[in-house]
């Protein structure tokens, strides 16, 4: 195994698993930096060194140092990243934004071998031995697993009403523009109906986005080979961070070195963030999200 993906919904806490995990001196990854200018496709020799010196990002988390860092999110920050910009003007156009997820049939042989050089250039200068891949929207295993068949996926799950609630707080999520015009493509006509149903409700609409997302990573979940998923609850992760994350340090066959405990000891779980989506929504914008995702919760 030389790849290994951290997936989620997004605002689900796997920002916070993928650079939790990448402070592992035997990881590498795709920092900001690199993803910032594409078009240099650098291979980031001294992420992992530069990363870890620094203090975690007080997002989700909050570091025992206060001091601002010179590289933070929104500027060149070394730390992980998604990296769509990189992988989409090296290895394939349409990884970024798809309509869909992206299934094993989609994964055309170019795309493959730009995806398997891509991989090896960044091992290679990372001297690291898996490269951990940070994975949010549609979760894309199937097509990155035709080209690594042996990688692991650490599926990071949270809680649907609080995403739902944080997509809505954020500039980023486009569903303010309608299911029409949003990255996840067309609403099956199952939800659609739900959507008009609720008076075109965006709270709603989120939840439908978070009910869509989950439903693909179980069908991709189901695709996988068995040992090679690990679902990950948000909620087990604060409520328990050491234990977790030695769970996914064994899944993915690392150990927890000295080096990783340095990393680790600097972060501080808060708990008060977990039902915050209580506060941000009305008691009849929860009742409406809650009917909407039913079981799902």
């Amino acid at each position: 195994m030389s790849l290994a993906a951290v997936i989620g919904t997004g605002r689900c806490g796997s920002s916070l698993v993928q650079e939790l995990l990448c402070r592992h001196p035997s990881t590498g990854f795709v920092s900001g930096l690199d993803d910032k200018l594409p078009r240099l496709n650098l291979t980031g020799r001294w992420n992992g060194a530069l990363y870890r010196r620094s203090a975690p990002r007080p997002s989700g988390m909050t570091s025992l140092s206060h001091s601002r860092r010179l590289l933070e999110r929104g500027r060149l920050r070394v730390a992980p990243s998604e990296a769509y910009a990189l992988l989409e003007r090296h290895v394939c156009a349409g990884y970024g934004r798809p309509c869909r997820d992206l299934l094993a049939a989609d994964l055309t042989p170019h795309a493959a071998a730009r995806l398997r050089s891509f991989v090896d250039d960044r091992l290679r200068a990372q001297r690291c031995d898996l490269l951990l891949q940070h994975v949010t929207g549609w979760p894309r295993t199937g097509w990155l697993r035709t080209a690594f068949p042996r990688m692991k996926v650490v599926n990071v799950v949270r809680d649907g009403r609080a995403v739902a609630a944080s997509w809505l707080r954020m500039g980023w999520w486009d569903g303010w523009r309608g299911p029409d015009a949003w990255i996840y493509g067309p609403l099956p006509a199952d939800l659609r109906r739900e959507w008009e149903e609720s008076g075109r409700s965006f709270v709603v609409l989120a939840g439908l986005g978070w009910r869509m997302l989950t439903d693909a990573a179980t069908a991709a979940r189901a695709a996988a080979p068995e040992g090679s998923w690990l679902d990950v609850r948000y909620e087990d992760l604060i409520a328990e961070p050491r234990k977790e994350t030695a769970r996914m340090l064994e899944f993915l066959g690392l150990e927890w070195t000295p080096a990783f405990e340095r990393g680790f000891a600097r972060y501080r779980f808060e708990q008060g963030r977990r039902e915050a989506w209580r506060d941000e929504l009305s008691p009849a914008q929860i009742a409406e999200l809650e009917r909407t995702l039913d079981s799902y919760t």
